[in-house]
């Protein structure tokens, strides 16, 4: 399963390079500092150019807490918006990281809404170096996407941008689960 119909939107799974998505508004997997690193953060940056280092440094000097996030303009992406998200970094999860991933997902989804981007791409956060588990991961995005479209709040199409076959896989089988409560 790729799509799930939820309200009015749309939950879509791809597999690719988020930074050549045509959309509205491309999720980065950002740090605390907001300082460009490796990953999903590296390459959004690379192909966004020094621009959006540029904003960052001038709008957010104190950096964005783990668990939020901030906007910029995208650069020289086909995105108009980049919404910087910070995830925690795993701690074998008793110290909030489940908490703080939905309250990442949750920020920029309201950030997007704030700019009015009817369309948005997330990678699957906090999954890479930061070491979060993907199954339980993949649920809590998703099923943070599919509470904000029950919202009828912009954006409608919520699409995740993953870069592996085994995080497409983990990604549809929390789908599967999910869309068939």
């Amino acid at each position: 399963m790729r799509e799930w119909a939820v309200g009015a939107g749309l939950i879509e799974l791809v597999q690719g390079d988020i930074t050549a998505i045509d959309t509205d508004a491309i999720v980065n997997a950002a740090n605390a500092q907001l300082a460009p690193g490796g990953g999903v953060d590296g390459a959004i940056h690379r192909a966004g150019g020094p621009a959006i280092r540029q904003e960052l440094r001038a709008r957010y000097p104190q950096g964005c807490p783990t668990g939020s996030a901030v906007v910029t303009g995208a650069g020289n992406l086909k995105a108009r918006w980049i919404i910087h998200a910070v995830a925690p970094v795993w701690q074998g999860g008793a110290h909030g990281e489940a908490e703080l991933l939905r309250s990442a997902y949750a920020a920029a989804l309201a950030r997007a809404a704030e700019v009015g981007a009817q369309r948005i791409a997330f990678p699957s956060l906090g999954t890479g170096i930061y070491g979060n588990p993907l199954g339980p991961s993949a649920r809590i995005a998703l099923e943070e996407a599919a509470r904000h479209l029950r919202t009828g709040q912009e954006p409608l199409t919520v699409t995740f941008v993953l870069f592996d076959h085994a995080t497409l896989a983990a990604f549809e089988e929390a789908l599967k689960e999910i869309a068939g409560r």
